[in-house]
């Protein structure tokens, strides 16, 4: 049995612009000579919408992307942010932060691991660092996951062998297994594909980045957004970092419930 006791965040898609289209439409509506200064899709895109609302491709406001969406989070129409998306993939994390994690529905997709499928008798469990620390403690919850890593395989074998007039293997299994995985703790490690816009990961960080939210789910959401400042900083510059007595990482900023 292998303990996990950090997540992993991986940025797996961008968007691209499609610039000769871009192009099309502005000349169509008379327009010549409008650029942007970033080649972020995710930058470009949500100026591109914003203008569009008002039609201000022609005279454009100085200090470029970065002067624009700071104004579009200033105001508050943070509508232009849902057209820059991300896809992520996150890994090392419990059904604990993913049952948290689907909470947020507007804006995001997900497609998670499925245990009816996927032999969870070599799963990972992710400990909490409070418990981990604490080597009394990790001893009570290092044979609870273990004993219930057991039971999920002696109940497997059993169902299999109850479900055995069942011709189909595929199947088989899959009953075997969608029933057994009810003895799997929260711990369980998973994985999950997240895809989410701009908008909706702003609104993420800020409630599961901050000192309220609970400690694995705070963790990730700090690791997104340090992902989501180096690639789209425009969107996602204004977040300042601060260390909370735990020592994990929490974010503020002064444009909130954009």
């Amino acid at each position: 049995m292998k303990i996990i006791r950090r997540p992993h965040v991986y940025l797996v898609g961008r968007q691209t612009v499609n610039q000769p289209e871009i192009d099309n439409f502005l000349a169509d509506h008379n327009v010549t000579g409008w650029t942007t200064d970033t080649n972020v899709a995710a930058e470009v895109l949500p100026e591109v919408a914003g203008r569009l609302c008002y039609m201000s491709f022609k005279k454009p406001r100085p200090g470029g992307n970065s002067a624009y969406l700071g104004h579009i989070k200033e105001v508050g129409h943070g509508s232009v942010l849902e057209h820059g998306v991300f896809n992520f993939i996150i890994t090392g994390v419990s059904r604990s932060f993913t049952h948290e994690l689907v909470r947020h529905r507007a804006g995001f997709g997900y497609s998670q691991l499925s245990q009816r499928y996927v032999d969870e008798s070599v799963a990972d469990f992710v400990e909490p660092d409070c418990i981990g620390d604490d080597p009394e403690l990790h001893e009570v919850w290092k044979s609870a996951a273990q004993h219930a890593q057991e039971a999920y395989v002696k109940l497997v074998e059993g169902l299999q062998a109850k479900f055995q007039n069942v011709e189909d293997k595929t199947l088989r299994r899959k009953m075997a297994r969608q029933a057994a995985r009810s003895i799997l703790p929260n711990a369980t490690e998973t994985k999950i594909f997240v895809t989410a816009n701009a908008r909706s990961l702003r609104h993420f960080v800020e409630l599961r980045c901050n000192e309220h939210a609970e400690v694995e789910i705070r963790e990730v959401a700090a690791m997104m957004l340090e992902i989501l400042q180096k690639e789209a900083p425009n969107v996602f510059g204004d977040y300042e970092f601060l260390t909370l007595p735990d020592k994990t990482k929490a974010a503020e900023t002064k444009h909130r419930k954009v």
